[in-house]
C-alpha cells in the first residue's frame, strides 16, 4: 500500500509565479490537502493505448510489462520471470548468465530473440536484420521502466518479424531534479557479483540519465565464467512542448566461457560438468543513436530516428561434439588449435513516421506512414586457425577459411489507416512495401570463387488489417491478419563444408500472423484470451542430392512450410484484504499445434518427408501461474512456470543421440520465489530464491551455437539486491 500526499506545494509555487504580476481583484480560494490511497502495481502488465508517439496500437494484441514493479531476478533477467505474465513466451534458458535473453512466442526460433524486431526507446538493435538478426546488444535489466511487447499481426509499422516488436523503454532523469544518482548492488549465488549505478536529473529544458554496469559470475556450471560492462549516456533537449531531441550513445560488453554442450548420460549423473574450458564467446556492441519528436499541431506528429549498431562478436572455441575430447598431445604436449570466428557489424537505420488524427464523412480517423532506410555491412571471417592456449586469444595463423561481406540495402515504406466506424467499431487496413538487396562476396578456401558471389533480393507487398470492437469501456474484441517474411540470412547461404552447396534460387520465407481475442479490464480482475494462426513458409534447411559427376551432395534450400495455431490466455484476480494486505493470483498458459505442412528434409544420405511432424522447439503446453502477497511495504512472488516437452529436429527423434544433439527434451517444471521490501522512497531491498526444488532441466538442443548437445539450465541459487537513490 503506498500513500500519496497531494500537499499546497503547488499552490505555493503558483504564487511565486503570480507575485511577479500585477495582482487582480480575483478571489483566491484555498484548497485543504486531499490524501489518496491506492495500490501501487495493482496490475503490473498493462496493455498499449491506441496510439504512442507515432505508433498506432489500436486493434492488435500488446502486452507492456513495469519492470519496476516485477518482484523478480532482474540482475540476472531471469526471462520466465520477467515474461511471466506474457501467455506463450518460450524461454530457451542455456545459461543463468543475464547476458542474453533468448525468447520467442508462437512456436518461432528463440536464438537471441532473432524473430523480433527488438528495440531500446524505439531504435533497433538487432545486430544485421537481414545479416544476422539475433540481438547481441545486453542492456542491463536495471535500467528498463517497461517492456512493449506488440505480437505480429503490428508488424506493418516497425518490420516484417514474425515475432512482433520487442521494445524496451529506457529510464530517464528525475525531471524534478538537478541531480539524482540511483544505484543497484547484487550478490547471489554462483558467484554473483552485479553493481549498477546511475546519474540523471533535469537542468532546464535539458534531461539526462548515464548509467554504468558491471556483473560477473562463475556461472552454474564448471568453466562458465561471465564478466558482463555496459555504459549508456544519454540527453534530451525540449525546447518547447512541441518539439524535443534525443542523443543516445549505449554500449555492452560481455566475454562468457562456454562449458560445451553435454550429452544425456553426463547432464543425467553430473548437469554442472564441463567438457571444454578453452571455449570463449564474446559480443562488444554500440549503438548511437539521435531521435527527433515534433508535434507539428495538435493533430499531427513527426517522428526521425537515425541510429546504428556497430562492432563485432568474436568466438574461439573448440568446436567439435560433446564425444570428442579436448585433451593435450602427448606428442606435442600442447592441446589441439582452436577455431576463430570474428563477425564486425556496421549496421545504419533510418526511420521517418508520422501520425495525423483527421476526419473523414464525420468519422475519426488517424493515418500513420513512413519511410525506413537500411544500410548494412556485415564481415564476417570464420575458421581461423587459433592458438593452442586456453585463454580468450582471438589471434589465428594464417588466412582465415572464410573471409566475406554481405551487403544490404533496404527501402521500406508502410502506411495504415485507423477509421472509427461509430463509437465502437474500427479497423486499421495497412500496407508496407520492403525492396532491397543483400550481396555476398568475399572467400571461401573450399569453394570455387566464381561460386561465392550470392545476390538475394527482396521484394514484398505486404498486407494486413486489424479490426477493434468495443463492448464497454472495460472489455474489446481485436482481430487482425497480417503478412510478414524473413529474409534469407547469412548462414543460410555459406555451405559449411566441401560437400556443401547452395540452392541458386533461395527463396525468403514469408507467410502471416493472424489473431481473434477477448480482453476484459476490470476492477479487481484483467482477462485476456487469443486464438493465433501462423503460416511459415520457405523454411530454410538441407537436402541430400548427388552433383553432376554422381557425387553425394548437401543442398542448402528451402525445404517447406509449417503452420502453427494455438490459444493464448492470461487472468489475473486482485483481492484486497484490509488497508494493509492484499493478494493477486494469476495465470498465463499458451496451447500451441505446431506442425510442417509440406516440407522434406536430409537425413543422412537420403530424403526424409517430414510433413504433420511437430516443428522443432515447440512444446505444446507453456504455462505459469503465480501468487502475490502484498502487505505493507513488503511484497511476495511465488511463481510455477512449466513447460511441456519438445523435440528438438524435424525429424522428430525421440531415442537421443550418442552426443545428445538430438533427441526428445523431456517437460520440466520450475519454482522460483521472490521478494521485495521497500524500506523507503530511496531504499529498497529484493531477494529471489529461483528453482527452489533445485530442478535438474534444459530447455533446447541447439543444432549450432553454442555447441550441439545438451545445455543444462541453473539448478537452485539464491540472490539478493539492495537499490539506494539519492
Amino acid at each position: 500500500m503506498k500513500k500519496i500526499y497531494f500537499s499546497l506545494l503547488g499552490l505555493i509555487v503558483c504564487l511565486k509565479s503570480f507575485s511577479q504580476i500585477r495582482p487582480d481583484s480575483s478571489k483566491v480560494l484555498y484548497l485543504d490537502a486531499v490524501n489518496v490511497s491506492e495500490q501501487q502495481y495493482k496490475f503490473n502488465i498493462q496493455n498499449m493505448p491506441k496510439t504512442k508517439g507515432t505508433f498506432l496500437y489500436s486493434g492488435k494484441k500488446t502486452e507492456v510489462i513495469n519492470v519496476v514493479g516485477l518482484d523478480a531476478n532482474i540482475a540476472e533477467k531471469t526471462p520466465r520471470q520477467i515474461f511471466a505474465k506474457v501467455p506463450g513466451v518460450f524461454v530457451y534458458d542455456m545459461d543463468g548468465s543475464g547476458n542474453q535473453i533468448n525468447i520467442s512466442t508462437r512456436g518461432l526460433d528463440p536464438h537471441r530473440g532473432w524473430e523480433f524486431n527488438i528495440r531500446k526507446d524505439g531504435v533497433m538493435t538487432n545486430t544485421d536484420i537481414y545479416g544476422y538478426p539475433a540481438s547481441h546488444y545486453s542492456m542491463p535489466m536495471e535500467a528498463i521502466q517497461n517492456i512493449e511487447l506488440i505480437r505480429g499481426t503490428g508488424s506493418l509499422q516497425y518490420g516484417a518479424q514474425f515475432g512482433g516488436m520487442l521494445n524496451y523503454i529506457g529510464k530517464s532523469g528525475d525531471s524534478t531534479k538537478a541531480f539524482d544518482f540511483q544505484s543497484t548492488n547484487s550478490i547471489g549465488s554462483f558467484g554473483l557479483l552485479s553493481s549498477y549505478n546511475a546519474v540523471g536529473g533535469q537542468i532546464g529544458k535539458v534531461n539526462y540519465y548515464a548509467y554504468i554496469s558491471k556483473r560477473v559470475s562463475d556461472g552454474y556450471r564448471d568453466n562458465s565464467h561471465s564478466d558482463y560492462q555496459a555504459q549508456s549516456a544519454q540527453i534530451t533537449y525540449r525546447p518547447s512542448s512541441k518539439f524535443s531531441i534525443n542523443a543516445d550513445f549505449s554500449r555492452s560488453k560481455y566475454i562468457f566461457q562456454l562449458a560445451g554442450p553435454q550429452n544425456d548420460a553426463l547432464f543425467k549423473t553430473h548437469p554442472q560438468a564441463s567438457i571444454r574450458s578453452r571455449n570463449y564467446y564474446s559480443p562488444d556492441i554500440y549503438v548511437p543513436s539521435i531521435s527527433l519528436n515534433y508535434d507539428i499541431n495538435p493533430n499531427t506528429k513527426l517522428s526521425l530516428v537515425s541510429s546504428a549498431v556497430l562492432g563485432s562478436r568474436s568466438s574461439v572455441m573448440f568446436d567439435k561434439p560433446s564425444d570428442v575430447v579436448d585433451k593435450i598431445d602427448p606428442i606435442t604436449l600442447q592441446y589441439a588449435n582452436r577455431q576463430v570466428d570474428i563477425d564486425n557489424y556496421h549496421s545504419y537505420t533510418t526511420e521517418l513516421r508520422m501520425l495525423h488524427f483527421y476526419k473523414v464523412a464525420g468519422l475519426s480517423a488517424i493515418l500513420v506512414g513512413g519511410v525506413q532506410y537500411m544500410n548494412n555491412d556485415l564481415h564476417r571471417r570464420q575458421q581461423g586457425k587459433g592458438s593452442t592456449h586456453s585463454d580468450f586469444d582471438l589471434n589465428i595463423e594464417g588466412d582465415w577459411g572464410r573471409d566475406m561481406h554481405f551487403k544490404t540495402r533496404n527501402y521500406a515504406i508502410f502506411i495504415e489507416n485507423h477509421l472509427s466506424l461509430g463509437k465502437r467499431l474500427s479497423i486499421n487496413p495497412g500496407l508496407r512495401i520492403e525492396s532491397g538487396e543483400s550481396k555476398m562476396s568475399g572467400f571461401i578456401s573450399y569453394l570455387d570463387p566464381t561460386k561465392i558471389p550470392n545476390l538475394i533480393v527482396h521484394k514484398f507487398p505486404l498486407l494486413g488489417v486489424n479490426t477493434e470492437y468495443l463492448i464497454n469501456q472495460n472489455q474489446n474484441i481485436y482481430a487482425g491478419i497480417s503478412q510478414a517474411y524473413r529474409p534469407v540470412i547469412f548462414k543460410d547461404i555459406v555451405p559449411g563444408s566441401i560437400y556443401e552447396k547452395t540452392s541458386d534460387n533461395l527463396k525468403d520465407a514469408y507467410g502471416y500472423n493472424a489473431e481473434i481475442g477477448y480482453k476484459g479490464n476490470f476492477e479487481n480482475m484483467k482477462m485476456e484470451f487469443t486464438y493465433f494462426q501462423l503460416l511459415y513458409k520457405n523454411r530454410l534447411g538441407t537436402l541430400a542430392q548427388t552433383d553432376e559427376n554422381g557425387n553425394f551432395q548437401i543442398l542448402r534450400t528451402n525445404i517447406g512450410d509449417s503452420f502453427t495455431r494455438g490459444i493464448e490466455s492470461f487472468v489475473e484476480y486482485f483481492e484486497r484484504i484490509n488497508s494493509k494486505a492484499n493478494f493477486s493470483i494469476f495465470t498465463s498458459t499458451s496451447v500451441m499445434n505446431a506442425k510442417y505442412l509440406r516440407a522434406e528434409i536430409r537425413s543422412g544420405d537420403r530424403n526424409i518427408d517430414i510433413e504433420g511432424n511437430y516443428v522443432e522447439s515447440t512444446p505444446r503446453l507453456i504455462s505459469r501461474n503465480g501468487l502475490t502477497f502484498r502487505f505493507k511495504k513488503l511484497s511476495i512472488t511465488s511463481l510455477y512456470s512449466y513447460t511441456a516437452k519438445s523435440f528438438a529436429d524435424a525429424l522428430n527423434t525421440v531415442k537421443p543421440s550418442a552426443n545428445g544433439s538430438v533427441g526428445l527434451v523431456p517437460s520440466y517444471g520450475i519454482l522460483d520465489f521472490s521478494a521485495t521490501y521497500r524500506i523507503s522512497t530511496k531504499w529498497i531491498l529484493k531477494g529471489n530464491l529461483n528453482n527452489a526444488l533445485n530442478k535438474q532441466y534444459f530447455t533446447k538442443r541447439p543444432q549450432f551455437y553454442p555447441g550441439p548437445g545438451i545445455w543444462a539450465s541453473d539448478g537452485r541459487g539464491l540472490g539478493l539486491s539492495v537499490s539506494a537513490k539519492i
